[in-house]
């Protein structure tokens, strides 16, 4: 790796671009394991987990919680990263992140959902629970 060398770096959402910048590193959960991108890496497409994505510039830090989707390294240091919903770890509301789980957790146990209803109560599920966990280690981290 070439000393100075950045990754520029994209995450879109179906709503938004929530970070288009020259970072350091990033590291992601895939649906195989753990992956850290550098200047340089080979071209990579992959699926992500629901994960903690953490961006490095300048030595900070930076996290978002985003749920499933998938991750481009693209040639030139490209990283993009479309993401079915992503959210900067310091914008999740504890308090909201926990009221969503206690919400889909009582959907959940209405016996005559539609499979759809089942299915979008268990992404809200997983989708909380994502942000508790970042937020909770953020809060830990400081």
């Amino acid at each position: 790796m070439t000393i100075g060398m950045q990754l520029n770096l994209q995450i879109v959402t179906q709503e938004k671009e929530l970070v288009n910048e020259m970072v350091d590193s990033v590291t992601a959960t895939t649906t195989t394991g753990e992956v850290t991108i550098l200047p340089e890496h080979i071209p990579l497409m992959t699926k992500l987990a629901d994960t903690e994505l953490i961006y490095k510039i300048k030595g900070q830090l930076y996290s978002l919680a985003v749920t499933s989707g998938f991750l481009n390294v693209e040639p030139e240091n490209k990283v993009v990263i479309l993401a079915d919903s992503a959210i900067r770890s310091e914008e999740i509301s504890e308090a909201k992140a926990e009221e969503a789980k206690k919400r889909a957790e009582a959907t959940m146990q209405n016996e005559k959902l539609s499979k759809t209803e089942l299915l979008i109560a268990e992404g809200d599920l997983r989708k909380a629970l994502l942000q508790l966990k970042v937020v909770r280690k953020r809060k830990t981290h400081l």
